[in-house]
């Protein structure tokens, strides 16, 4: 048995760059492009998505993403100086999309002729709903109240919502990816080859260029492909559906987006207020709420941090509420959350280190504002960041599932809980998603149209029906005597700041700020 006993550890050991440590800045620079091109598909795809359905017009999509990508980076910087300081990216979210598809299918906007002017008053109505929405998780995240809530999480509730954080996103992986399989399936084979069976082959200096800058090259190789098959007329006569999954040439931005742009709060005019918009709103915070914490479960676990103590975890929710409250003031047209991807990034690269993050956030500032050297990034087709999506979400669940080796899994009341989260957390959106389609709403439907949008998204999202499964069972089903085989023994020294040595190193204030804002 000793042989095969594997104990269980505080922090990975198998990364060469922890979250204070920092490569050499040439490689510093290079990974932070790379997290960078990763971050696009999301920013890209959600104004895709709705602009349209707004009224908008090609050159609105290209100045919604150049702005999304721009509060985007200001945010990332925020978050890693003064919120948790994860090394995590913030961006555009999912979460919000059924709330703004509420407000976008309102009658009052609907009844707008001009598609310009409905596309301006729609996003003035989302901005007034993310306003509002914003100072929820401000408050509890600046109140501690979030941090309070956490007391309730155990490693084996925490196991099933951080893994649902990436397993929870699968439609994003091999469903969009097979939207253009001659485009996306050598994108993943080729990412895992270089990524993986090659990571030990160095060229340069003794340096593994395959393992740290795989995605980099991956992209590279197959969007040239894809360029390739585009201007030889391979798509000619293809169906839309196939043309505009595989053609680098239709999403028109590089030809609508501005030389230069710079986005400032209120460019699209001034908010409007509507209790309905804001209560709809609300549910895609708290949604976004918990795919954070999640993620900043992973995040920490792939910087080679401890667990983010609850004071950190509160403060890291209060930033990402000023995040909100700035995607409100500039009109990004969605909120943001921790991006995923960029934590999966972190553990294919096998670098933790927060400086990366920061300079990668710099390089979504400055494209952003050429917009047509962004543009051409931008026109890297779906199904590429689709093959990408499949290593990094699916790296991100099984750090979630590491978390189950802290606990008891020959406790049958742990494998129940376990499975039954897991399998809860996947099925149940599922069967919403079935429902819902951006023109009609979802599964429920009642006279309160905001109702509905905030039953929807709550149930659509993996990990809070994940968290509300295991989190519900794990304190209420014989918890006394479940107190070692849930992994409390191990957990209750990371709640707090001082419970461990290590939180100091990791998550203290730049600027000696700490003097000012000590922890609690």
């Amino acid at each position: 048995m000793a042989d095969i006993a594997h104990p269980p550890m505080d922090q990975l050991q198998d990364l060469e760059y922890c979250i204070d440590s920092n490569p050499p800045w040439p490689e510093t620079i290079l990974l932070a492009f790379q997290n960078y091109i990763l971050v696009l598909g999301t920013s890209v795809m959600i104004p895709t998505l709705l602009v349209p359905q707004m009224g908008g017009s090609d050159g609105d999509k290209a100045r919604v993403i150049q702005t999304l990508l721009f509060v985007a980076g200001i945010n990332t910087l925020l978050q890693t100086l003064f919120g948790t300081r994860l090394p995590a990216l913030v961006g555009g979210s999912f979460a919000f999309v059924v709330p703004i598809a509420y407000i976008i299918n309102g009658s009052s906007l609907q009844r707008i002729e001009d598609p310009q002017v409905r596309f301006i008053q729609t996003m003035r109505a989302i901005q007034g709903a993310l306003i509002i929405a914003s100072t929820i998780q401000i408050i509890l995240g600046f109140s501690q109240a979030w941090g309070l809530f956490s007391r309730f999480f155990s490693p084996l509730g925490m196991a099933p919502v951080v893994g649902l954080v990436g397993l929870g996103l699968f439609q994003r992986g091999f469903p969009a990816l097979g939207n253009c399989i001659e485009i996306g399936l050598p994108m993943l084979l080729l990412v895992i080859g270089l990524s993986q069976y090659l990571k030990h082959v160095k060229l340069l200096r003794d340096f593994p260029i395959f393992e740290r800058f795989g995605v980099l090259i991956s992209v590279s190789i197959v969007w040239l492909y894809s360029v390739i098959l585009t201007a030889s007329g391979a798509y000619r006569d293809k169906p839309m559906a196939t043309q505009i999954s595989c053609r680098t040439d239709r999403a028109n931005l590089i030809s609508t987006a501005p030389w230069f742009m710079f986005p400032y709060p209120l460019q699209w005019g001034s908010p409007t207020f509507s209790a309905g918009h804001s209560f709809a709103m609300m549910s895609a915070v708290f949604v976004s709420m918990v795919e954070s914490t999640g993620a900043y479960k992973a995040a920490s676990r792939l910087a080679i941090a401890t667990p983010p103590p609850a004071y950190v975890l509160s403060r890291g929710i209060g930033w990402q509420g000023i995040g909100l409250l700035l995607d409100g003031l500039f009109g990004t047209g969605t909120g943001s959350t921790v991006s995923v991807e960029s934590i999966g990034l972190l553990g294919l690269t096998r670098v933790g280190s927060r400086r990366v993050v920061q300079i990668s956030a710099g390089f979504m500032i400055f494209f952003s504002m050429l917009g047509k050297f962004g543009a051409v990034f931008a026109s890297i087709p779906f199904p590429i960041f689709a093959a990408l999506y499949c290593l990094v979400f699916g790296l991100v669940g099984s750090v979630g599932l590491s978390f189950l080796q802290f606990t008891n899994m020959n406790s049958m009341r742990n494998l129940l809980i376990t499975g039954l989260s897991l399998f809860l957390g996947i099925s149940t959106p599922q069967f919403f998603d079935e429902y819902w389609s951006l023109p009609r709403g979802g599964l429920v439907h009642t006279n309160a149209g905001w109702f509905n949008a905030f039953l929807n998204t709550i149930f659509m999202s993996a990990p809070v029906v994940g968290l509300i499964v295991a989190v519900v069972l794990d304190n209420t089903l014989e918890v006394d005597k479940s107190n070692k085989d849930r992994g409390m023994a191990w957990w209750i020294k990371f709640r707090t700041f001082r419970g461990d040595s290590r939180n100091e190193e990791f998550y203290t204030l730049p600027f000696n700020l700490n003097r000012f804002f000590p922890p609690t």
